[in-house]
């Protein structure tokens, strides 16, 4: 067995975590940069980076004592070094490359976007079972992880505050961009959203929560397709509508005092239906063009109900991350970091923090 520490700061989660063989989950501790980021309603750069510093050996430690292994034991070191805030990634990246060359053990380069598909591949430890793949109940609990048998290629989709992108996956080191949003992430509209709603950031669970007891047909809101074969995606013009729909033109405006409950739990639901709906559309026009075998899916969002509950009218099987895998964390760091050593990737002790992804577009 191998047993890698897994290390990842790439925005304002600091997380390590210790993974066995790249699928069993001994540990994953992680340390939110929530309440210094909230009144600023999204992730101050410099505060994260000044935190992380704070956390990362702390974090470390935890993940090392949950798995009750020392430090000495470990195999390899995994490291998210892009994409990501440059100052943050720094932080991870440098305590990574300090205890690979302390200990003498390999240090693996990691792709978070790459990590956060690859996050379906994890289970707790004692729980790794036969996934039930296509049948619903695994997808919306999404308890061990549903696979143990992913038939490639698949189609990717990682969706959160600050990614939201289609990929061809043929194999875990052979991942290619297909598709990819041109304004903003479909995360950052909920949270937009969510914000002139008066709800508590971050706004994605919260909207789910409400989309829940409102009508989805509420407000006529766009789906933007970008034309008949198009894998990319919009999301500003959504947003731009949900303001005018709710709150009006010049000279007819509403406050957030004028709408009620009822109203409210309509725009949440209606605004989710159109989110939906639009990368549903475009993980379906995906498989049909690649001719895929399955879809997986990661990121914030895919935590998202509704759309977990979408996903499953798609045409092959759906696999979703655990929940708590879902939003970013170090042991799909360290899963992901074992593929690249088995295949010989580690890197040298001048690895860079890049702020970009690696993975090609096709």
């Amino acid at each position: 067995t191998m047993l890698m520490l897994g290390i990842e700061s790439t925005c304002d989660e600091t997380a390590a975590a210790v993974v066995e063989d790249g699928r069993i989950v001994h540990s994953s501790a992680i340390a939110t940069q929530f309440q210094l980021h909230e009144k600023f309603r999204g992730v101050v750069p410099e505060i994260a980076s000044r935190a992380h510093i704070e956390n990362i050996m702390p974090v470390i430690r935890e993940s090392l004592d949950m798995a009750d292994i020392a430090l000495t034991e470990l195999d390899a070191i995994a490291v998210a070094h892009r994409p990501g805030l440059i100052g943050s990634l720094l932080i991870g990246v440098t305590a990574a490359k300090t205890l690979a060359w302390s200990l003498g053990k390999p240090l693996l380069p990691v792709d978070h976007v790459q990590a956060h598909l690859y996050s379906v591949m994890l289970a707790e430890k004692g729980h790794l079972i036969q996934g039930k793949g296509q049948e619903g109940e695994a997808l919306l609990r999404s308890l061990p992880s549903s696979v143990t048998c992913l038939s490639l290629p698949a189609v990717g989709l990682v969706c959160s505050g600050g990614h939201t992108a289609l990929y061809l996956v043929n194999d875990w080191l052979d991942i290619e961009l297909i598709g990819s949003t041109i304004d903003d992430a479909v995360g950052e509209a909920y949270d937009k959203v969510a914000a002139m709603l008066g709800l508590a950031f971050p706004g994605g669970p919260e909207i789910d929560r409400l989309a829940a007891a409102g009508n989805p047909a509420a407000l006529k809101l766009p789906r933007s397709m970008l034309g008949r074969d198009s894998l990319d995606f919009s999301f500003s013009g959504l947003k731009t509508a949900v303001r005018y729909q709710v709150f009006g033109y010049q000279g007819k405006e509403r406050t957030l005092d004028d709408l009620t409950d009822v109203e409210i739990k309509d725009v949440a639901a209606s605004f989710q239906a159109a989110c939906v709906d639009a990368l549903f559309k475009k993980v379906s026009r995906a498989v049909k063009q690649f001719n895929a075998n399955s879809v997986v899916m990661g990121g914030g969002v895919s935590a998202n109900r509704g759309l977990r509950e979408a996903f499953l009218g798609l045409p092959v099987p759906v696999h979703a991350p655990p929940m708590q895998y879902c939003t970013d964390n170090a042991a799909m760091i360290a899963g992901l970091g074992y593929v690249l050593c088995q295949a010989g990737q580690a890197a040298s002790l001048d690895l860079d923090a890049v702020t970009s992804s690696s993975i090609p577009r096709r």
